[in-house]
């Protein structure tokens, strides 16, 4: 950057730890999952959710198998209060669902928070007060004791205002709010000091959730700190480790894994990544990354396409094409070499093996996606991604000499239209240049003799509007009509390949045939469809003298 200060910016500074271990684990289990799409991701929209929108999400998580769910800041919004009791008075809680709402440490605010959790089976209050240097010093104006001393007034009025409804199971929630921006020393003192006010046991945790309020440093930086405050912090055996990371450099996914090696139990996050500046950590993401290393991610994510269009229509954002996992083009190779190894490979997987595509890290049908989207053609793709998408879509089969060809031509109507051709454009291109090239010559009508191996052939051609009669014989038909052409036309053919297949079964079966032909030294390719084995070879080779007639004739 041309107005770059070298130091107007500072580099988080690095945890020092002599035997850190994370770096050496592997994560084998998914965490405790907490959606805070209807509270954090709430507040980062231009225009919050309204009751139906916000009944809408809620349906929508807990159908995704979400078990604690931050569900607003009652005391600071009439609308949250108002959804928190129509959760609770409409019973709209099931059985093993947990909600969590959010609270700063004042009186009056979590008197309201409690007034709106009454009634409630269980439920998780999250306190916090912001712990780090820059909000001690320039936002409150006070030394690290006082900011301590919020922290725990906080925890003791919370504490109390739960005795005042012992019919609800209440879990408590603590966050020193910019942990990752707070001195790892103090952070312990500081939620040692709320530890100590609520007395977790084992059996009886509270949580203690670390934010990346503001990603500021690399996620390997964050893994530390994480694990630094697991070896330190007071009754560990009693604590839920949460995470709390942001998006701010692009890495929050990656801050809250690699948080997960370093010790956390838990992870906040929402929906797509939805949330402040850049966004909170993609749950959807994270959760799909565990399920590509054969993790169970514990949510139910088979319906994508059904997240995509609540998320849309609740907070009004789009989904990128390219999101992780969900996005629209993210199982759609264009370019020709992708095509060509996702298409050899998908025809040798076993339905019995390891999943081994190259360019598709998981099985798109796994996420009730098919592989209509997984190869498109425009003017990067080359012969495989063509190949495909007829071979998909119309059952064809084209040998490599004809893919070849094809390819060219439709490179070139790519080009043409600057953008994607479609897959009944493709069909359109192959059939106009290797079926229905020329009106002449066109056969009629042919009968076919077999005697001691060899056949001869009767076929009835008009060229020109004007009908023949022209006879051959060889072994098979396809040579039996070339040496009654030769006669016929006096040009030198030579069949160069030819191949054939079956397009579905039983009666309705049609047959595919392709042919390549030396016409006096060059070479051209013919195609035909019919339901009947010899009719579509001679048909084929009918196309391919077509084509010779026409690129003569240019």
């Amino acid at each position: 950057m041309s107005s770059f200060n070298p130091g107007r910016y500072r580099p988080a500074p690095a945890i020092k730890m002599a035997n850190r271990q994370w770096p050496e684990r592997t994560i084998e289990k998914a965490p405790i999952w907490a959606s805070v799409d209807l509270r954090d991701g709430n507040q980062a929209l231009l225009e919050p959710m309204d009751v139906a929108q916000k009944r809408r999400m809620w349906a929508l998580l807990v159908k995704l198998g979400f078990k604690e769910i931050e569900v607003g800041f009652p005391s600071a919004s009439q609308h949250d209060y108002d959804f928190v009791r129509w959760l609770i008075e409409a019973n709209q809680i099931p059985e093993g669902v947990t909600i969590q709402v959010l609270v700063q440490a004042r009186q009056h605010l979590i008197e309201r928070t409690f007034e709106a959790l009454r009634g409630v089976k269980r439920a998780i209050v999250h306190v916090y007060n912001s712990t780090s240097t820059v909000q001690r010093e320039r936002v409150f104006g006070k030394d690290m004791a006082g900011i301590t001393a919020i922290a725990v007034a906080g925890a003791q009025m919370v504490q109390a205002e739960a005795a005042n409804y012992p019919e609800t199971e209440w879990q408590f929630q603590y966050s020193p709010e910019s942990f990752s921006n707070t001195e790892m020393e103090y952070a312990v003192e500081i939620c040692n000091a709320v530890i100590a006010v609520w007395q977790p046991t084992p059996e009886q945790p509270c949580i203690i959730n670390l934010p990346a309020t503001v990603e500021s440093t690399t996620p390997n930086i964050f893994a530390d700190q994480v694990e630094w405050f697991c070896h330190h912090v007071a009754r560990r055996d009693s604590l839920i480790i949460s995470l709390h990371t942001h998006n701010d450099r692009g890495t929050a996914v990656a801050a809250a894994e690699l948080g997960l090696l370093a010790g956390a139990d838990r992870i906040e996050g929402t929906l797509m990544g939805n949330g402040e500046r850049t966004g909170n950590m993609d749950i959807v993401t994270m959760a799909m990354n565990l399920y590509s290393q054969g993790i169970d991610p514990q949510l139910e994510l088979a319906n994508p396409d059904e997240i995509i269009q609540t998320y849309t229509d609740c907070t009004g954002l789009p989904v990128h094409p390219r999101h992780p996992w969900v996005g629209e083009l993210v199982y759609t190779a264009f370019s020709g070499s992708h095509q060509d190894a996702i298409r050899k490979c998908l025809a040798r997987q076993q339905a019995d093996e390891p999943w081994q595509v190259a360019y598709l890290p998981i099985d798109p049908a796994d996420i009730g996606r098919d592989y209509q989207a997984v190869i498109r053609v425009n003017s990067q793709s080359g012969k495989g991604g063509v190949a495909f998408v007829l071979e998909r879509d119309y059952g064809l089969k084209l040998p490599r000499w004809m893919q070849v060809e094809l390819a060219q031509l439709v490179q070139r109507e790519s080009e043409a239209q600057s953008g994607e051709v479609e897959s009944s454009a493709i069909y359109r291109i192959f059939c106009d240049n290797f079926i229905a090239t020329a009106e002449s010559p066109r056969l009629e009508g042919y009968r076919i003799d077999r005697s001691g191996g060899t056949d001869t052939i009767e076929a009835t051609i008009i060229e020109g509007g004007v009908k023949s009669v022209i006879h051959g014989s060889g072994e098979g038909a396809l040579s039996a009509f070339i040496d009654a052409w030769q006669h016929h036309s006096g040009q030198s053919v030579v069949v160069v390949d030819y191949t054939e297949h079956a397009i579905g079964s039983g009666t309705d079966a049609e047959a595919a045939a392709y042919v390549q032909l030396n016409i006096e030294g060059r070479r051209v390719s013919g195609a035909a469809l019919d339901h009947d084995t010899v009719s579509a070879s001679l048909l084929a080779l009918i196309a391919a003298l077509n084509r010779a007639a026409l690129l003569l004739a240019a």
